[in-house]
């Protein structure tokens, strides 16, 4: 039932039911009547509860949930590929690490800086690298939803660095929004990223660091990469290519 569907999506965004009832406009007590099944959403609300889940809205009343299942191997592993599986192989997912660690302990404490403002980073780190030098940086996949790319990789990395104690995840408040934050227990290893990898790195978190969560989204949407994605799907690297000149990081040769 929605209701159900509702709850599960709350809970694994970590949400109150005050912070959700203020999202879409109404009462604590008249959004716990809608988790219970005794009062139906609007088009409105279902709309705002959509976007806050990072869902269409079609997907919302079909209770169709777009996680990608992530499978982390060795590079001689062979196995059956199923649909919205991702396999990352495990020197990738290292280096990812290593870039996660080193953004957080750049910039991650900062106010702004929440799980929102990273995804949109680590996107925007991955595509500019790719349009500039046509290699992969990290080589994440990331999805078109809602509320711009996302990593597909993010949240399982996120949990594994939880168990080992290497990040805490802590809740806090960016004006009235709740926001997950993450507090790094060690330094990254920079071994691991080039000299051109990190001045690339480093060039994109001082374009990000001050921005919020609502700049991120709106910047993000107006991606060609982005627009030319189904919501749901796998944005693909080459069509950093097509990027218009408020988003090219690259300069190209008009002459023929």
């Amino acid at each position: 039932m929605l209701k159900d569907f509702i709850i599960k999506k709350r809970l694994e965004k970590g949400m109150s039911q005050e912070y959700v009832a203020s999202i879409i406009g109404v009462s604590r007590p008249t959004y716990i009547e809608i988790e219970k099944g005794n009062r139906d959403l609007t088009i409105t609300e279902a709309k705002k509860v959509a976007s806050l889940f990072d869902l269409s809205l079609t997907n919302l009343l079909q209770e169709k949930d777009l996680a990608h299942k992530v499978v982390i191997h060795d590079d001689s592993a062979e196995s059956g590929r199923q649909d919205m599986e991702i396999r990352v192989q495990k020197k990738d997912l290292e280096k990812f690490k290593q870039v996660f660690l080193y953004i957080l302990n750049t910039v991650g404490s900062k106010p702004n800086v929440g799980e929102t403002v990273i995804h949109k980073i680590l996107y925007f780190i991955d595509f500019d690298y790719y349009e500039k030098y046509e290699e992969n940086l990290m080589g994440l996949k990331y999805v078109k939803n809602h509320h711009g790319p996302t990593s597909v990789e993010l949240g399982s990395l996120i949990e594994k660095m939880k168990e080992d104690g290497e990040i805490e995840e802590v809740k806090s408040k960016f004006f009235k929004y709740e926001q997950k934050k993450y507090l790094p227990h060690k330094e990254p290893d920079m071994r691991v990223l080039s000299a051109q990898e990190k001045e690339h790195i480093d060039h994109e978190l001082s374009r990000f660091q001050d921005k919020t969560a609502t700049y991120m989204r709106n910047y993000s949407h107006g991606d060609i990469p982005w627009i030319g994605t189904e919501e749901g799907k796998m944005i693909p690297y080459e069509s950093v290519f097509y990027r218009d000149d408020n988003y090219s990081q690259k300069e190209y040769d008009d002459e023929l």
